[in-house]
């Protein structure tokens, strides 16, 4: 029997680490592609996003409390579905993962010091990952700073733009001249800012109580991301107006140098170097649990599933997982190049709901509901990034293959 890891975290902590994925950099943002391809159906695409993240936040709680291992979908999908699909879902998650830790650590070194961003990549890296290996705990406490650093930010974004006189809330104008097409391609790329609620649920070996733990905390961590989004969102758009944060590089700092305080612009640049942090210490934390699921069943070299005796965290693995980042960080840039993730997370919460749906009959409505979200959703995305996602998945079931046989 492997080493298990120890169970730290409460419901506190639990809805700490979700929010610190989804309130990452991705709100600073991604407000100006969804904005763009969906016009006045910004909003709309913001909502779909949201029923579908709830229905796979739905599967994924109902799941971790059956199964309180890490890994996440692989566990479930290997448990539920059989091998190949668990481990097609650990696959899309640690490799499409791996390549956004990279991306979310080349955004720390953009927005912190955009002339040495590499090396600044790099350093986020390292020292997040020394967090890591001393306990989850620990990650937990610097999430909790993190967060409230973030949510601070956005409050004070939200504050200043709906009390100026640039605000109109005439400009939402919602649906006005929206297409199907462009409000799933928006909910298509805002669904992803919604992601890092299966970071609980990857987490489940290290939660007391998960049964009861994890459906509390992953509703209320997405329900309290939802309302953060919406309120930003609404704030933006009533002082830029739909075509003006569609045509935005930083849309948040732009809305509070239209409401008249371009002090707040540095601000909000601090803001999103901090968040992107917290999205990276909450992706490294998920890549390396799923790492250390495979590793135990064979599907990734036995050593990754060592757990440390002191710190009781899988610390080779989090080692292999930084060192990779790491030098991926210094040596690319793969921010535009990770296309295949966002399919990739789609197919991994499709498998999870797929998974969800062998529970129980009460448990298909909601599983079949974001079974289908997701299959909608990762086809109404760019041919390049379907594309790049289904040549990564064919790659791994190659391997399955080979190693089979």
């Amino acid at each position: 029997m492997a080493e298990e890891l120890r169970r730290s975290l409460g419901v506190f902590d639990a809805v700490v680490i979700g929010l610190g994925s989804m309130v990452g950099a991705g709100i600073f943002v991604a407000l100006g592609p969804a904005a763009g391809a969906a016009g006045s159906g910004l909003l709309l695409g913001l909502a779909l996003a949201a029923v579908v993240a709830y229905c796979n936040a739905m599967s994924s709680a109902r799941l971790a409390a059956l199964y309180p291992a890490s890994g996440g979908t692989y566990v479930y999908g290997r448990e539920r579905l059989g091998e190949f699909w668990g481990y097609l879902a650990g696959w899309a998650f640690v490799v499409g993962k791996t390549a956004s830790c990279a991306a979310m650590a080349l955004t720390v070194g953009a927005y912190a010091w955009p002339a040495q961003a590499h090396a600044v990549a790099v350093a986020a890296v390292v020292a997040l990952t020394a967090v890591n290996y001393r306990g989850v705990q620990k990650s937990a406490w610097l999430t909790r700073a993190i967060v409230s650093v973030v949510l601070a930010v956005l409050a004070a974004v939200v504050v200043v733009s709906l009390g100026s006189g640039a605000a109109d809330f005439g400009r939402l104008d919602v649906g006005a001249d929206a297409s199907a097409v462009g409000v799933l391609q928006a909910a298509g790329l805002l669904f992803f800012a919604f992601a890092g609620y299966a970071r609980i649920a990857t987490l489940g070996e290290e939660v007391r109580d998960p049964a009861r733990t994890i459906p509390r905390a992953v509703p209320l961590a997405l329900g309290i991301a939802l309302l953060v989004y919406v309120c930003v969102a609404v704030s933006v758009l009533s002082v830029l107006g739909v075509a003006d944060v569609g045509r935005a590089t930083a849309p948040l700092a732009d809305a509070v140098r239209a409401a008249g305080a371009p002090w707040m612009a540095p601000v909000v640049q601090v803001g999103a170097a901090v968040a992107a942090l917290g999205s990276l210490l909450a992706l490294i934390l998920g890549v390396s649990r799923t790492t250390l699921a495979m590793a135990r069943d064979g599907h990734l070299p036995g050593a990754l599933a060592a757990v440390h005796p002191r710190f009781q965290v899988p610390h080779r693995a989090e080692l292999a997982v930084g060192a990779v980042v790491a030098v991926a960080a210094a040596t690319a840039d793969v921010r535009g190049a990770i296309g295949f993730s966002s399919f990739g997370v789609l197919v991994y919460y499709t498998i999870a709901n797929a998974s969800a749906w062998t529970l129980s009959s009460r448990s298909r409505v909601v599983a079949s509901t974001g079974l289908v979200g997701c299959l909608v959703l990762a086809f109404a995305l760019p041919l390049s990034s379907m594309i790049a996602g289904t040549a990564v998945l064919a790659v791994g079931a190659a391997v399955y293959g080979v190693r089979g046989r």
